[in-house]
């Protein structure tokens, strides 16, 4: 058989041991795997470099199209970008899958019967990372949600749900409040679930999902969310189930895939021969199906399995009448190796289908254009004057020319605070003012006029955001009490 070449980062911390320790295990499971090593992380970081990786490594992955890589570290400070983020985004590797799985009785959980799998979107989001700092006291983040991107990943998801034999997929989103943003990924959600009739369909408000996965995780099968919710919620849900540091993930695109244990590189352990490498192991199960060699994944799972029923333990999930013996991290992996070929007594040993990986798409879907107009513009402005009394900046907008526009609402923080606010209300140095046409749809030279009358009045605009009407629908949100 031919070998399959994939490029390999030992990391940084313990990096290098658990990687060490998952491939001996992966080899000697008769993984058909070529290894060609790059080194990334806080070497090339200290190098100068603040991307973390240099051009040659880029060649690596971009040929071989596969990358297992150890936990790095990001240099703490202003200045350095997550490799993780970057080779995500770089490769378009859109989809986050992390299976969050307990192990009762033999690693402690509150949740014996958990086995749910998180599948987060993985380029967008508030993991744009597009921020800005536009007044004294306020700062903005963007988050960017767009239609490719959740018709990607909800689709994944559901291909995910197929391959797998799993019976329910569901959403998360706070649409009742991000009504366009997480609106969007709702409604992708019910129009591309649709299309499934034999998965079970689901969604829930992101808090109270949380809560409920929380406290009945054995209610869901595949969950999937845009990137924040679903960071956020895979680490608690691979805590729940037993521990974070067993938990693997993969990363997987239209042309590549990374492979990684979703822990970091603990350099306070690193060299002690103590940490565990289940996290960065499982993610090389995960590879191995991947790449299209479920026998190996399975051989090495079902060692897995066995050798922690049989009490064989690391540090970190060593306990007391349950645990047999205590070992590092190249015992525990040569363990693994005693157990090839074994299932497991108690658990439920694993298999995995053959037939390859499952499809990824482009995400660009073939739809009419819609009608696109605009009919007014948000001008967010820097204004602390007259102890921030919004009728005062009311009275002074109204007299500056605003070039066929009607000002309609001045919010504060996305509240209402003119015309008719409430004195109550609190209010910074960051003020949105809304203007809208008085005789149909615009042209860009009206608010460029309208802008330039406002600097001509001494106003410090910091922002504009359009409104705009896609087939006569509203493409904005209103103000909170407007």
């Amino acid at each position: 058989m031919s070998k399959t070449p994939i490029t390999v980062a030992y990391g940084d911390g313990i990096g290098p041991e658990i990687m060490a320790a998952s491939l001996h295990v992966l080899q000697e499971a008769g993984a058909p795997i070529e290894i060609e090593e790059i080194v990334v992380g806080e070497k090339i970081y200290l190098s100068g470099n603040t991307a973390g990786i240099e051009p040659g490594a880029w060649d690596s992955l971009r040929r071989n199209k596969v990358f297992y890589k150890a936990p790095l570290t990001t240099p703490q400070g202003t200045g350095f970008k997550s490799i993780n983020v970057t080779t995500r985004k770089s490769l378009g590797l859109y989809a986050n899958v992390r299976p969050c799985v307990s192990y009762f009785p033999f690693i402690k959980t509150k949740h014996p019967v958990m086995d749910i799998v998180i599948i987060r979107e993985n380029e967008e989001d508030l993991y744009a990372g597009i921020e800005h700092r536009q007044t004294e006291e306020v700062y903005q983040c963007l988050k960017l949600i767009t239609r490719p991107g959740c018709e990607k990943i909800i689709r994944y998801a559901f291909e995910y749900a197929i391959h797998n034999n799993r019976k329910k997929v569901t959403a998360f989103t706070k649409d009742n409040i991000m009504k366009l943003t997480d609106g969007l990924f709702h409604k992708v959600f019910d129009e591309i679930g649709a299309e499934y009739p034999s998965i079970e369909k689901e969604h829930w408000i992101v808090d109270i999902g949380s809560a409920k996965m929380a406290d009945t995780p054995e209610v869901f099968d595949v969950l999937v969310l845009p990137n924040l919710y679903g960071d956020v919620l895979s680490d608690v849900a691979a805590q729940i189930a037993g521990s974070v540091g067993l938990a693997g993930s993969a990363n997987i695109g239209q042309h590549a895939a990374m492979f990684e244990a979703i822990h970091g590189s603990a350099p306070r352990r690193a060299g002690q021969n103590l940490a565990n490498p289940s996290g960065l192991l499982l993610s090389g199960v995960m590879m191995m199906v991947h790449i299209g060699q479920p026998e190996v994944a399975a051989r090495v799972h079902n060692a897995w399995l066995r050798t922690v029923e049989e009490g064989t333990h690391t540090y970190d999930i060593f306990r007391d009448g349950v645990s047999k013996t205590k070992v590092g991290t190249k015992e525990f992996a040569e363990a693994i190796v005693k157990n090839l070929g074994k299932l497991p007594e108690t658990l439920k040993p694993v298999a995995y289908a053959s037939g390859g990986s499952i499809p990824t798409t482009s995400g660009v879907s073939l739809r009419t254009p819609s009608k696109k107009e605009t009919i007014g513009v948000d001008v967010f402005l820097a204004w602390d004057e007259a102890d921030r009394d919004p009728n005062v900046l009311g009275e002074q907008l109204s007299k500056v020319d605003s070039a066929g526009l009607k000002l309609t609402m001045i919010s504060n923080r996305g509240q209402k605070v003119w015309p008719k606010g409430m004195k109550e209300t609190f209010c910074v140095d960051h003020w949105r003012c809304r203007y809208e046409s008085e005789n149909g749809p615009l042209a860009h030279t009206q608010i460029v006029q309208l802008l330039g009358n406002l600097a001509a009045s001494g106003f410090d605009f910091i922002k504009t955001e359009n409104l705009c009407t896609f087939d006569g629908q509203p493409g904005y949100s209103l103000g909170q009490g407007q």
